[in-house]
């Protein structure tokens, strides 16, 4: 893991929870080394299972968000029975990175800047070369999806609703 990506310490998971807690989904703390459950990549990578994000505070907070935003990015059948997978098609991928760089500017002490270079430094790959750059340059078809599911306002805001 590279050692420059902001992580799930107490004060980022603070942050994230409060952003979190709008869209009912809680986090869990894992201590020490133990499996995270729900966790896809496992490792230290976020893990999802119902409600419920679990990570551990060697999490990198890119991918708790990231995972968060799969959570809020998915229909309620999904929702449902969420465990470990969550699914979607290549769009709604590219509407979860997009929502993570809203997102990331809610959290105080981190922004979308920070998330991006912790997306570049654990090996993101974007035809841009950079998150920055697909996000600012590359990203209609994601803005378009979040747009389309209420999940952003014509401002480019999170509504903070879940898609239905």
């Amino acid at each position: 893991m590279p050692a420059s990506v902001t992580l799930c310490t107490p004060t980022m998971r603070a942050g994230l929870e409060n952003v979190l807690r709008r869209y009912g989904l809680r986090i869990e703390l894992i201590t020490g080394t133990d499996p995270i459950p729900g966790s896809y990549w496992g490792d230290s990578e976020a893990g999802l299972v119902g409600d419920a994000l679990y990570v551990r505070e060697d999490t990198p907070l890119h991918s708790a968000l990231h995972e968060a935003c799969h959570y809020i990015c998915m229909d309620d059948v999904r929702r449902a029975e969420l465990h470990t997978d969550a699914g979607g098609d290549d769009v709604e991928e590219s509407a979860v990175c997009y929502l993570q760089g809203l997102l990331a500017d809610e959290i105080g002490g981190y922004d979308r800047v920070s998330l991006f270079t912790d997306m570049d430094l654990w090996g993101y790959s974007f035809r841009l070369g950079s998150a920055r750059a697909w996000f600012d340059e590359d990203a209609d078809d994601a803005r378009d999806w979040l747009l389309s599911h209420r999940l952003v306002d014509g401002d480019m805001h999170a509504t903070w609703r879940l898609r239905r």
